[in-house]
């Protein structure tokens, strides 16, 4: 099998790294990839929001199997023309990709199934979001209704700042805030079977502790010890396959990654909201478990063929992600600065490092590209562990000014 990935950051190097143990794939393409990537995937320069460029390139290659990775292209709709030509695509129409490309779109499909979420308000202006803070007090939860790379959510105790990202945005969800530990729960679906992976939690907020400011995520563990016995089950039956068959109800098939962030709150598990792909970084843990060959699940989802596999094998082993981060991150990354380590880091075979914003320098050295670098990665008989190989593997990488939580995963570990 020849497979194409579209994207650039850790997620798809997750993906990359699995899909080449996978015996199936003969070839692996990736475009435009990163300098991590580069070490098992061809590379190829593209557009990633040209559906066009990305069904020639796709051509060119002969794939049989396209995955694309970022959120962005999905709500561009880069799978429709591939589809449209015939070829194998894991990932969402432009209209199912809606899901997570418009907060407001969720919640009303969320209505239409009968899925738990937060009553919320959709606002256009300022006074209509004033009112809906004033309904619901704080803390407040302040949504920008489109994409916002995992940073158009604000969560405030002061009324000012929540007023204040509401007018920078044209459309924001406002919604009652949610109690309880966040779960990530991937399901990987063909648009009628659903088949959920093992649930996740990331670590959104910049700065140990949970403190400072919203990020795309600095790190992730699985399992969890503490969530309650029977919860994937739960969400399959009360989130994900409702939303999927309202979906396909409604004539807009989701074939791809159902992505439910959850809340277990104290009246009960909540949506808190859907991407329509992997999440970064929890897509590095996860997969890092997964005994099945990658490949031919995501084949099965694209061809509509997910009923007719075995179930999926897991290693019983935790899996725990820290992510290094540029300085200034994420208000204002610094980028261009060697990256000193990387092959220390893996040179014990305890830890995998993958790549996210990083390129390849005029002497092929490393440097920083981006605001999240390296997701340094370790699995282990427990968190523990798995926590203890991560962060080990961290220490011996450096570049100017690298930030990172010290704490992922530290309670669950107890």
């Amino acid at each position: 099998m020849k497979v194409l990935v579209i994207g650039g950051g850790a997620r798809e190097h997750a993906l990359c790294r699995s899909l080449s143990q996978d015996p199936a794939v003969t070839e692996l393409h990736c475009a435009p990839g990163n300098a991590g990537i580069a070490r098992v995937a061809a590379l190829h320069p593209v557009d990633q929001l040209d559906g066009a460029a990305v069904t020639a390139l796709a051509r060119e290659l002969g794939a049989d199997l396209v995955v694309v990775g970022p959120e962005a292209p999905l709500v561009a709709g880069v799978a429709d023309p591939l589809r449209a030509a015939g070829i194998p695509v894991f990932g969402p129409s432009a209209e199912a990709a809606q899901l997570e490309g418009s907060k407001a779109f969720a919640k009303d499909v969320m209505a239409g199934a009968g899925v738990p979420t937060a009553r919320s308000y959709v606002c256009t202006t300022e006074q209509e979001a004033a009112e809906a803070l004033d309904a619901f007090g704080a803390p407040y939860v302040v949504k920008d209704d489109g994409l916002a790379a995992g940073k158009g959510v604000v969560v405030t105790e002061d009324r000012a700042v929540a007023l204040e990202h509401a007018k920078g945005c044209d459309r924001v969800v406002i919604e009652e805030y949610l109690d309880g530990p966040e779960v990530s729960l991937f399901a990987i679906t063909d648009g009628t079977t659903v088949l959920p992976l093992v649930p996740a939690q990331d670590f959104k907020r910049a700065l140990d502790g949970d403190q400072g400011p919203n990020t795309g995520g600095m790190g992730a563990y699985t399992p969890l010890p503490w969530a309650p016995e029977g919860l994937v089950e739960e969400v399959l039956a009360t989130v994900l396959q409702p939303t999927v068959d309202e979906l396909r109800r409604r004539g807009t098939p989701f074939s791809g990654l159902l992505y439910a962030g959850l809340a277990l709150t104290s009246r009960g598990t909540r949506v808190i909201e859907f991407n329509a792909r992997f999440g970064d970084p929890e897509t590095q843990v996860v997969l890092a478990r997964l005994r099945t060959p990658l490949a031919g699940v995501l084949l099965a989802a694209a061809n509509g063929t997910l009923a007719e596999l075995e179930p999926l094998r897991w290693d019983e082993d935790a899996a725990v992600t820290v992510v290094l981060a540029s300085e200034g991150y994420p208000a204002n990354p610094r980028t261009g600065d060697p990256i000193e380590g990387l092959d220390e880091a893996e040179a014990d075979g305890t830890a995998f490092v993958l790549h996210a914003g990083t390129t390849s320098g005029a002497a092929g050295e490393v440097l920083t590209a981006g605001g999240r670098v390296l997701s340094v990665t370790a699995t282990g008989a427990d968190l523990a562990e798995a926590r203890a190989k991560a962060y080990a593997g961290l220490a011996k990488i450096s570049f100017k000014g690298a930030q990172h939580r010290t704490d992922i995963a530290a309670k669950a570990a107890q």
